[in-house]
């Protein structure tokens, strides 16, 4: 299945794909949300995604798709500028191929990863290794995210819909992670993560 926001992109990734025997083009879509909807019904086995796909995006796409088991494997298809290679693999994709390359690296890395393997440029893993964030659960970014809004113990556990010992248990393993001592120091940490050039 193919996603982008660009119709002309769309129009002809899906002319490429129809016209080539080794694949099945199942669907397109132009948003994020046309994505999930088709794949949550119709079994897709790799989906190429625009990381700037309206409205979520491609990392809050991945996301979503990460906790379903049918989920297709997906590929990144952008700029190889930015750090976006980097960004698509932390956020779980299965490949990123560049906009700027040719047409037949797309489809073989589209091979590739429905054959079970990942495929990326060259990316220096030690930098992925370095960021704390990374090692999250999404529970726990979601507490982060919470608490960085000013919100009580009470209030998250209301929030997230958990007991507020079960807050207290994903806090004592957040600050862990982010080898900090208490909530302001990851309040802290979570506005240094997001401040400019770190994104």
């Amino acid at each position: 299945m193919l996603a982008d926001a660009n119709p002309l992109v769309l129009s002809a990734m899906s002319e490429l794909f129809d016209r080539d025997p080794r694949f099945s083009l199942v669907a397109t879509s132009s948003t994020a949300e046309g994505f999930l909807g088709t794949v949550m019904r119709v079994p897709v086995q790799v989906g190429v995604i625009d990381w700037n796909l309206p409205a979520l995006g491609g990392a809050k796409l991945i996301e979503v798709l990460r906790d379903h088991a049918a989920a297709p494997r997906l590929v990144v298809y952008g700029h190889a500028a930015n750090d976006l290679p980097r960004m698509a693999m932390s956020a779980g994709a299965a490949g990123f191929a560049s906009r700027s390359g040719d047409v037949e690296s797309l489809l073989q890395t589209c091979l590739s990863v429905a054959a079970g393997s990942m495929v990326f440029p060259f990316i220096d893993v030690r930098e992925l290794q370095q960021d704390p964030i990374q090692t999250l659960s999404r529970k726990e970014r979601q507490i982060l995210d919470a608490l960085a809004k000013g919100l009580t113990n009470k209030e998250l556990a209301q929030e997230l819909g958990i007991s507020t010992n079960t807050v207290k248990f994903h806090l004592s393993n957040l600050y862990e992670k982010l080898s900090v001592r208490n909530r302001a120091q990851a309040i802290a940490f979570y506005y240094a993560a997001r401040s400019p050039g770190t994104e």
